[in-house]
């Protein structure tokens, strides 16, 4: 007896309506792909058709508030629990709202890249990391396995201690740290039979590190691992890492994507399929990872966006592109300012020719779509960059308490200036050992730079500097 077979005929008549409406859904994806970035940001896969024909001509997605959807009959119902027709049921799993930023979401980390995409939205961005690698945590066999898995030190202070404490101490889950996240060769030493996944967050917070993203995926899948890169910093903009090989990549939407700053939320972005060597006997696993967690573990585990923060991030979005191209001009002209100061001994910015990963970077990050005017895209670095005060710790504290327009603030990515001392806020759980090989020092001023004017920042920098 076949699947189709298992079920009534009225539930199978949802089947078939459902197979009717996923191939206009695909043939619409397919047109949409063919568009430019921002034009698929803007309109992502919400039509006039679908405004017209669902939501009374609303110009702009709709906000579904509702916690439940209902069914026309037992027979409905029954195809949509056992996932045989599109749903969304109840918004712990799905919500129309959180499914519009997703699909454009999943169009954006995969434009032209060469392969298809799929995506979860969760609450937060480190519950997207949690759900992207506790399902290559599993034991697969019994007895004494040690898994581990291979990451970059150079990561948010709040992930190095999700993987430290949460897997390493609390799981025994080993987790093996890379320094220098440029060197190719110090991942491989670093990497066995057990190894699950290697991790990379480039550009990094605070002290814009990077990593050679083709290489570490190609060695990945040597070992049938995935690489999961966070790629917050960049935003699918600046870089989309599924292009270079990237079986997932994680971004806190909270960040420069929702960079009004009015919502929390995470993404968890995959290619198809991922590599990877564990047994799971669901096949979306490998196909669809994206997918597979938000039908399975997401459902079972509950970190699901707000539908208002959705939308607010979907509103956000539509404006990316220019948004990136601006603040990483605004920027690399106060990188260069800092970097010509007396009293500023360090500026970590991949912007500046004389970072020592600046030509690294110039091989990934570049603005989308743009032209050169000789058929070559412009190279664009973030609004993310830290400088290092001379002298002791204070000086950083003073000068940092001395800003009269930029703001101080745990934060990042948002349309207004802000900054931070990552050792006393972001980074203060890591420890002062784990921060020195870490790179993040006392002195270090994290700044995320804003849409104001460059010159009126560079002007409150140089008052405070100046007071020292």
């Amino acid at each position: 007896m076949s699947d189709k077979q298992k079920y009534s005929p009225g539930v199978r008549k949802y089947i078939e309506q459902a197979k009717k409406i996923l191939d206009q859904k695909k043939e619409q994806t397919d047109r949409v792909k063919k568009l430019k970035f921002d034009t698929i940001a803007v309109h992502g896969l919400y039509t006039p058709d679908e405004a017209l024909s669902q939501n009374q001509g609303a110009v702009i997605e709709p906000l579904y508030l509702s916690t439940a959807q209902a069914y026309r009959d037992s027979d409905e119902m029954e195809a949509a629990l056992a996932y045989l027709i599109p749903t969304w049921c109840y918004t712990r799993f799905a919500n129309p709202t959180t499914t519009y930023l997703e699909l454009v979401l999943a169009l954006l980390e995969g434009y032209q890249t060469g392969s298809d995409t799929s995506c979860l939205v969760t609450a937060s961005g480190m519950s997207a990391l949690m759900l992207a690698v506790d399902s290559f945590l599993i034991k697969q066999k019994q007895g004494t396995e040690k898994i581990n898995f291979v990451s970059s030190i150079q990561i948010y202070g709040g992930t190095f201690q999700h993987f430290s404490i949460r897997k390493m101490e609390e799981r025994g889950i080993e987790v093996r740290w890379v320094e220098h996240q440029k060197d190719s060769e110090e991942w491989r030493a670093k990497i066995d039979e057990n190894t699950r996944f290697l991790y990379s967050e480039a550009p990094s917070n605070p002290q814009q590190s990077f990593c050679d993203v083709k290489a570490l995926a190609d060695l990945a899948h040597s070992w049938e691992i995935p690489f999961i890169i966070d790629s917050t910093c960049a935003t699918p903009a600046l870089m989309r890492p599924i292009a270079y090989g990237a079986d997932i990549v994680l971004h806190s939407l909270t960040k420069s994507i929702t960079s009004g700053g009015l919502a929390m939320g995470g993404a968890l972005i995959s290619r198809k399929p991922i590599v990877t060597k564990i047994k799971n006997d669901n096949p979306l696993f490998k196909e669809s990872f994206a997918e597979y967690v938000k039908f399975l573990p997401y459902r079972d585990t509950g970190p699901a966006a707000a539908p208002l923060n959705a939308l607010f991030a979907l509103n956000d979005l539509r404006t990316l592109r220019s948004k990136m191209d601006l603040v990483s001009q605004n920027s690399e002209k106060i990188a260069e300012y800092l970097s010509q100061h007396p009293r500023v001994y360090q500026v970590d910015y991949l912007g500046l020719e004389s970072y020592h990963l600046h030509s690294l970077a110039k091989n990934y990050m570049k603005l989308v779509d743009s032209d050169d005017g000789k058929g070559n895209e412009i190279n664009r670095y973030g609004h993310l960059l830290s400088f290092r005060v001379d002298g002791p710790p204070q000086n950083a504290r003073h000068v940092f308490d001395t800003f009269k327009i930029i703001l101080r603030a745990g934060d990042l990515g948002r349309i207004k200036s802000i900054a931070t001392i990552p050792a006393i806020s972001t980074h203060l759980q890591q420890g002062e050992e784990a921060r020195a090989k870490a790179d993040v020092p006392p002195q270090m001023i994290r700044l995320c730079v804003g849409a104001e004017n460059p010159d009126d920042i560079i002007a409150d920098i140089d008052q405070t500097l100046s007071s020292l």
